[in-house]
């Protein structure tokens, strides 16, 4: 018996009489034997010239060892013509199935570069769909692991409806199940639509990029010359477009990180993300926080060192690190419950809010509302960015996209003003009257329309022009409105803080309110969705 290039036995001459159970067993070990091997060495060998895995090494580092379980290994195309015929290789170019990721059920599905490319066609995209069912059926993260050329050009129409299945697919699963990309080859035109529409997206130097039109038909139709790194690669979609959330040097630590993420996410929407007994006491005091951050709302800090000693043993998890970076979003635990941080961050910005801060944010927190998990959010922001670019680009309407995420969500919800809190800005940072369930401030929160300063040059302007001093008015007047409007107790006065507390204490008020809060159930107006800002 020997095994030919599409996967079939073929017998050199017929057995005497039928073959028995044993011998057709045997059969089967070599066809899958076969199948598991790839097309060879050769194409093996290329692959790690790149710099990249095999597709079962990928998945072997993504999986407990020895538990996934492989589904349609034998699957070949039916298609015909431009020699497709006589290339028939099983999987078709993907390899799909279920395994264990910490002890959890997952579900993914990886291409394979070294079959077609790891191009779509019909056979490879009906793989994918019915993984993609069984995932959202199952209620079970799904994992892709992409390296692929696009569309098979050979099949035409057949390739680019396997890409409308995936994206249909995709949307359904949104809010159901946790999705997670994983770029680490090529993903081009139409492909680059499937990893968009998933809830994070993570990239790998140097050997993965994403584009819609090539290098090639940009310098044909816009003369622009731009090399594919410069173009989709990983610094371009973790600093500028910010497709990217996560960005590693190597698949080894890009595969570790996803585990990472996964063992922080429930597996649908109807679980709760796993929780487990902390290390770290819940009752430990952050008198580090004292010294962290500076009294005066105009001197700088970095807002990782606050949630450092906010988080249990100092661990968390920052989304698109990189990519608006005046706003810090992260996964951590608190008390061992996963929990969703968004802080503004003075070290960048001062932290204002701008066009891309405002999507970063909003995005972050409707994910964290779809899959149950709690936020904080941290606040020192001393408003929007001002600008005319920023106006022209649209500020109101993407500012807009976070105070409807905020307002949207029905997780439970805690906010801590740190310092500032200016303006609009104030607002949609999860303020009291956008939702938040408790609202805790440091002794040194500012809580007002805007900084003191500006504020005495609007009201007092006739004032400070008409006097004989114009400086020492206004400097009398500043202090005037600060003791007036802008103490620390102003807000509690009025209900719109529930509490002023000692920084060391944040963390212990943050666990016993999350702790209060667990349970939550806000009952939200009938509809089929809203409509947010988009």
């Amino acid at each position: 018996m020997s095994v030919v290039d599409t996967g079939r036995p073929v017998r050199a001459t017929a057995p005497a009489e039928a073959p028995g159970l044993r011998e057709l067993t045997a059969e089967l070990a070599a066809v899958r034997e076969h199948a598991t091997a790839g097309p060879g060495p050769q194409a093996t060998e290329t692959q790690h010239r790149k710099g990249k895995l095999t597709v079962r090494e990928r998945l072997d580092l993504l999986f407990d060892e020895g538990t996934f379980t492989e589904i349609e290994l034998l699957r070949r195309h039916r298609a015909q013509g431009f020699g497709l015929e006589d290339r028939r290789p099983p999987t078709d170019g993907v390899v799909t199935g279920w395994g264990l990721v910490h002890g959890r059920k997952v579900f993914a599905y990886a291409h394979d570069f070294r079959i077609f490319g790891g191009a779509l066609g019909e056979a490879h995209a009906q793989k994918i769909h019915k993984l993609m069912d069984l995932a959202l059926a199952a209620g079970a993260p799904l994992v892709s692991l992409n390296d692929g050329a696009g569309a098979r050009i050979q099949e035409g129409i057949s390739a680019l409806a396997g890409y409308g299945g995936i994206f249909r697919r995709a949307v359904r699963a949104s809010g159901v199940i946790p999705q997670i990309s994983v770029i680490m080859g090529p993903c081009a035109g139409g492909a680059a639509y499937a990893p968009a529409l998933t809830d994070f997206v993570f990239m790998v130097r140097s050997t993965s990029q994403m584009f819609i039109t090539g290098p090639d038909v940009i310098r044909s139709v816009t003369g622009e010359q731009v090399t594919q790194e410069e173009l989709g690669g990983a610094g371009t979609h973790s600093t500028r477009s910010g497709v990217a959330a996560f960005v590693h040097d190597d698949e080894e630590s890009c595969l570790a990180e996803v585990r990472y993420l996964l063992s922080m996410l429930p597996s649908n929407n109807r679980e709760l993300p796993p929780a487990y007994p902390p290390q770290d006491p819940a009752d430990r005091r952050c008198e580090a926080l004292l010294d962290l951050v500076p009294a005066q709302p105009e001197r700088g800090y970095d807002m990782r060192a606050v949630l450092t000693e906010l988080a249990d043993d100092g661990e968390f998890l920052e989304v698109h690190e990189a990519w608006a970076g005046n706003v810090l979003c992260a996964l951590t635990r608190m008390g061992g419950r996963v929990v969703g941080v968004i802080g503004n961050q003075p070290s960048v910005l001062a932290g204002v809010l701008d066009i891309s801060a405002s999507e970063k944010a909003a995005r972050f927190v409707q994910f964290c509302d779809a899959f149950g998990i709690p936020l904080v959010t941290l606040v020192d922001v001393p408003g929007f960015l001002p600008g005319v670019e920023q106006e022209h680009g649209g500020i109101i309407r993407h500012g807009a996209k976070l105070l409807h995420a905020y307002c949207d969500a029905t997780v439970p919800r805690v906010q801590v003003i740190l310092r500032k809190a200016y303006g609009g800005a104030y607002i949609v940072m999860d303020s009291r009257s956008v939702g938040c369930d408790l609202s805790l401030a440091w002794p040194a929160n500012e809580v007002a329309v805007m900084g003191a300063e500006g504020a005495a040059n609007v009201v007092f302007r006739r004032r400070i022009a008409a006097s004989e001093d114009p400086e020492a008015t206004r400097a009398a007047l500043v202090k005037e409105y600060k003791s007036e409007l802008m103490h620390p107790y102003y807000a509690a006065e009025r209900g719109l803080v529930d509490d002023v507390i000692d920084p060391a204490d944040t963390r212990i008020a943050l666990i016993g309110a999350l702790t209060m809060l667990d349970g939550k159930n806000q009952v939200v107006p009938a509809r089929k969705h809203g409509n947010p800002p988009l």
